[in-house]
């Protein structure tokens, strides 16, 4: 009998979860872990759609099979938000499907729209439904820079020439998950003109457009003109409104690409559970306070975050958006290597990251840490890791009395 099955053989060990089971181990033994490595929010959803999933689900009628496309309610509530947030106008039932998150419907499109064969261009690093989600559907992936700047276009203009077969779908995710870059309306606009020159469908996730810094929006690629004849756009409840459990998202965007996930969605699944849906219909149309005070919460711990490990004796670029910091390691301990760094920095500091070589191999030499515990807790782990690069012989600055 065959154990070697054909797309399991296509995924590598998961990195990330070696960490994690050292993570559960240690708290299972009872140690307190700071836990910085799951990008898992601590907030609660807002009270009054806590309230819509009760009163809705204590219906007799709510517990039979839901619609695999989304209820109407919630697609044309997707579709407000984009008018309001971006000034998209879309259709509810043509360029609107609601997703069981953002990661089912990336890894359902790609077995859609995938053969056996097809080139895709992806990020590296990147959050890893971005390539395996298609590298499962068995196609080969062509990495390309996460940088939206020069360097990203001349990746793809490379890529264009010289890959056989010529590349088919462009996957990208702004502001980035791991590295927490952003995009501007600009270069949508170069992605757009490139992908419609060379017949190349673009996805896009847009998980954190809600989590921004410093007075800087984050754009969709669906509002450069002309967008929606090659791209897709992914979004979710789980940040913006705290809901990750909940496992609702979206896809919007270009019509055929919209059928045709719309139809795999048909054979796989019935749609989330209709009280989760009705209840996201209340986060999307009912009071936005959630929303601007989520940002305000994750730039405060961000600004702590920057501030306490830079005093610890680790300097952390402050990212300008998301929920995440995208750190190298500290420059006297980057031999390591991100796995066995982020591995000692639980078991000798307490603190629990993600080793970058998780999201591809140019995410070595750093760690993704989200900004998932409150300040108080961040502040805690900037003075364990302290302690840490002490006992690893780095020097650390000298803190003040009270400091």
């Amino acid at each position: 009998m065959q154990d070697e099955f054909y797309r399991i053989k296509r995924l590598p060990p998961y990195v990330i979860a070696e960490v994690n089971a050292m993570r559960a181990a240690a708290r299972a033994r009872g140690d307190d872990i700071i836990d910085l490595g799951m990008g898992n929010p601590d907030l609660p959803p807002p009270p009054h759609v806590i309230a819509k999933l009760a009163e809705v689900a204590a219906k007799p009628d709510a517990h039979g099979y839901s619609a695999s496309k989304g209820i109407p309610g919630l697609r044309k509530a997707q579709a407000a938000y984009y008018e309001r947030r971006f000034g998209v106008d879309l259709d509810p039932d043509s360029e609107v499907v609601v997703t069981l998150g953002s990661k089912e419907g990336l890894a359902n499109l790609a077995q859609a729209i995938t053969a056996p064969g097809d080139v895709v261009l992806a990020p590296n690093p990147s959050y890893p439904i971005h390539t395996f989600g298609f590298i499962i559907a068995g196609a080969t992936i062509r990495s390309v820079p996460t940088t939206p700047d020069e360097r990203y276009f001349e990746a793809l203009e490379r890529a264009v020439r010289f890959t056989v077969p010529r590349p088919s779908v462009l996957v990208m995710g702004y502001p980035s998950n791991p590295t927490a870059e952003v995009a501007d309306l600009a270069f949508y606009e170069r992605v757009v003109a490139f992908a419609k020159k060379h017949n190349i469908w673009v996805l896009s996730d847009l998980a954190y457009s809600e989590i921004w810094f410093d007075g800087c929006p984050t754009p969709s690629i669906l509002q450069v003109p002309g967008a929606r004849d090659v791209a897709i756009e992914f979004t979710s409840m789980s940040k913006t409104y705290s809901m990750a459990g909940w496992r609702i998202g979206f896809a919007v965007g270009n019509k055929t690409l919209i059928s045709a996930l719309t139809r795999v969605k048909s054979y796989l699944d019935y749609g989330a559970f209709t009280p989760i849906q009705a209840a996201a219909v209340a986060a999307l149309n009912g009071p936005q306070d959630i929303v601007a005070q989520n940002r305000a919460l994750y730039h405060r711990r961000r600004d702590v975050l920057v501030e306490s490990f830079g005093r610890a004796g680790w300097d952390i670029p402050p990212p300008r958006a998301s929920m995440f910091a995208w750190a190298p390691l500290p420059p006297a301990l980057a031999h390591l290597g991100s796995l066995e760094f982020s591995k000692q920095l639980l078991t000798q500091a307490g603190v629990a990251v993600a080793p970058g070589v998780g999201y591809g191999e140019d995410g070595e030499g750093f760690v993704r840490i989200a900004m998932v515990e409150n300040e108080q807790r961040l502040r805690q782990a900037a003075r364990n890791i302290r302690k840490y690069l002490q006992s690893m012989g780095v020097n650390t600055p000298s803190v003040k009395a009270g400091g």
